[in-house]
């Protein structure tokens, strides 16, 4: 065991059940004090973007930063992954403060779903039948009539995951921009989505909910048969994630959209 004194001396270490994962676990566990999550100062996380988000969720308005380090396929969010000098490198990573997205979802029996979301917000058709949403922006109606599989509304951080794969744009970490953008759309045809304000109250309404079901989701939590969900970002709440000296979410958004 390390017996450093450094400012992070209250280590807690997660990790997904990645093979990979629990073979990093076990090095840096053997390596580094480490304690519960609950009593940590710096979390670090070995997996995936996924298990980034699952550790992010679990610890949101806790004060106490998420530092991943990438043992999964996608690490977007994520850090290199070396075993040592890693007190040295938490010291000198920088961190960020970030809100969430909050979603409250009204199914077709009346219950009220609220979630929170990292990276998007997302509405699905649940059959072979279209989506057909109606959207309002600040409780004016935008768009009367959207045909498409679906709709996302990303943050700057979740604007490179799902939302880039359905063409929407990538906004960078510090803009106060959601993307709202169509998945698929079949009319209005040539509709590419919109630039909110990050202050916007959004609520897409779904017309035909019972012929033509639709399923929302707050980053990887399903809601199934909504009619109606609002979305604003939810100032009140904070997450903190750190990154090495270079390698910010800034630089990482940058390299994207440069396609390096």
């Amino acid at each position: 065991m390390s017996d450093t004194t450094a400012r992070f001396d209250r280590i807690a270490f997660v990790a997904s059940e990645h093979e990979n994962a629990q073979r990093a676990l076990a090095e840096l566990t053997a390596k580094y004090d480490h304690v519960d999550p609950s009593q940590a100062e710096v979390i670090v996380a070995l997996g995936g973007d996924g298990l980034m988000l699952e550790t992010l969720h679990a610890h949101m308005n806790d004060g106490v930063p998420v530092y991943g380090m990438n043992r999964g396929s996608v690490g977007f969010l994520m850090n290199e992954y070396n075993v040592d000098n890693l007190i040295e490198r938490l010291e000198g990573a920088e961190t960020t403060g970030l809100h969430p997205l909050t979603m409250t979802a009204l199914d077709i029996d009346g219950t009220v779903h609220k979630r929170l979301a990292i990276n998007e917000v997302s509405l699905f058709r649940q059959t072979h039948q279209a989506a057909k949403l109606r959207i309002s922006v600040d409780g004016k109606v935008r768009l009367d009539e959207l045909i498409a599989d679906g709709l996302l509304v990303a943050t700057p951080s979740g604007s490179t995951a799902y939302n880039l794969s359905a063409q929407g744009p990538i906004l960078p970490i510090g803009s106060p921009l959601l993307a709202l953008t169509p998945i698929s759309p079949f009319r209005p045809r040539r509709w590419r989505g919109a630039l909110l304000s990050n202050h916007a109250n959004i609520r897409i309404e779904v017309l035909g909910a019972d012929i033509r079901p639709v399923s929302a989701v707050a980053d990887n939590r399903e809601t199934r048969s909504v009619v109606e969900v609002l979305i604003a970002e939810d100032t009140a709440t904070e997450y903190l994630m750190m990154f090495d000296p270079g390698h910010n979410l800034d630089e990482r958004i940058l390299v994207e959209q440069f396609g390096v």
